[in-house]
């Protein structure tokens, strides 16, 4: 019998095989892989990814696939048919399957009293919701960096300011994703301070902030994925710490609300942001936090 491995011991990766079959995009259901699997350390899984499965024919070559890998079935299959054929055919290789969405559709149905909707697809209709996104795609795209005039800029939902590296675009582009017309303008020395979007009235101008060593460590990586050198006011450390400090004071002074991205990824900045939003709308309403 071997010894028990000690408190905090590393471990060997456990390697599994997962099977995500769904008969959509997909997205869904590899983000909740995703999340659930980061749950576990140590972890690693092997992702066989069949989307837009809607014949029989194609299930066979799913079934096919789980026999030669043997690994966990994950599934948001809509169409019962199908369903069945990947249950029946789980069950015959004895491989453990499970219906990613069943418990929370099956608890909305019961609350609600609805009867669930049999449509494939149904979270990716050419629908309002859709084309609000591409227009928020669009808009941060143009108002990226700076881009826009004021009276543009007055058309977001939200502005993201803050020094050179701070997440600002790809936070815009995540946002825009959820239908949220985000720019951003960045901060320069010597150049823009961010003074003008005082003026702004109706989107809210949120600051980024980051730490100096953080920041050093990210632009320099920046520079050397262009083969820059590093002999520059952007990478100094006493510099980028003044910098980043002038940063800080002019927000407080705004009065504008601070996010410290430091040790934040771009959806972690991002859903902060949709709460400060979403409290804003609030108090707007005067209905209660």
């Amino acid at each position: 019998m071997s010894p028990a491995r000690p408190p905090g011991a590393s471990r060997l990766a456990t390697y599994f095989h997962v099977h995500l079959v769904s008969d959509s995009t997909g997205e869904t259901l590899n983000a909740m892989a995703k999340a659930v699997i980061a749950r576990f350390d140590g972890v690693i899984p092997i992702e066989h990814i069949y989307a837009l499965v809607r014949s029989n024919k194609q299930m066979e070559r799913v079934l096919e696939e789980v026999a030669a890998a043997p690994g966990v079935v994950l599934h948001t299959l809509v169409d019962r048919e199908l369903r069945e054929q990947l249950e029946e055919g789980c069950r015959r290789l004895q491989m453990p399957q499970i219906g990613a969405l069943d418990p929370l559709v099956g608890a909305l149905s019961r609350y609600l009293g609805a009867d669930v909707s049999a449509r494939v697809g149904a979270q990716h209709a050419l629908d309002t919701g859709y084309f609000n996104r591409m227009s928020a795609l669009d808009y941060a795209i143009a108002h990226d960096d700076g881009q826009g005039t004021l009276e543009q800029l007055e058309q977001a939902d939200v502005v993201l300011c803050g020094v050179s590296r701070t997440s600002k675009t790809p936070t815009c582009i995540y946002l825009a994703h959820r239908g949220i017309r985000a720019a951003n303008v960045p901060l320069v020395p010597g150049q823009e301070d961010g003074e003008r979007l005082t003026a702004l009235k109706h989107p809210l101008v949120v600051g980024l902030t980051v730490s100096p060593d953080r920041l050093v460590q990210i632009r320099r990586n920046r520079l050397d994925g262009l083969n820059a050198g590093h002999a520059s006011a952007y990478v100094d450390h006493d510099s980028v710490r003044e910098e980043t400090i002038k940063a800080r004071r002019a927000f407080e002074r705004r009065g504008w609300p601070t996010i410290d991205v430091t040790r934040r990824s771009v959806e972690e900045t991002a859903a902060a942001i949709i709460n400060l939003l979403s409290e804003r709308r609030s108090r707007k309403l005067g209905a209660p936090m």
